[in-house]
């Protein structure tokens, strides 16, 4: 094993069904998305396990607990991280789960609710 990869257990969250085990030279966080078997998951948890060697606690593996969904066709790169939606909007959620209150499931493009953010707020 790389120093780098870590052993990855992709669980389907509802079903508690385990989609397999992988290696994985990066460390996914909510809200990204997983592409696998030519399938795409969006990551809702991870869980990390570790063991005890020598007195200490090692990282082993981690859980990654998914629903199959589509990449958003709306991405905007807000402080280094990819958000959902139009970051200019000023209901945007600015997060990688959700859209917004208004009109969660998207496209921006054709809210009736689109308001450009307030610069200065």
């Amino acid at each position: 094993m790389e120093p780098d990869s870590l052993p990855t257990e992709i669980i389907l969250t509802h079903s508690r069904q385990p989609l397999g085990k992988i290696q994985l030279d990066w460390t996914p966080q909510p809200g990204n998305y997983l592409h696998l078997e030519g399938k795409t998951y969006t990551v809702l948890e991870r869980r990390h396990r570790y063991t005890l060697k020598s007195g200490q606690y090692r990282l082993h593996q981690i859980a990654l607990y998914v629903q199959p969904s589509s990449p958003p066709s709306e991405q905007s790169l807000v402080n280094g991280r990819w958000i959902i939606g139009d970051s200019r909007c000023r209901f945007n959620a600015l997060s990688e789960l959700i859209r917004c209150a208004v009109y969660p499931e998207g496209p921006c493009s054709t809210c009736r609710f689109y308001e450009q953010r307030n610069p200065d707020a």
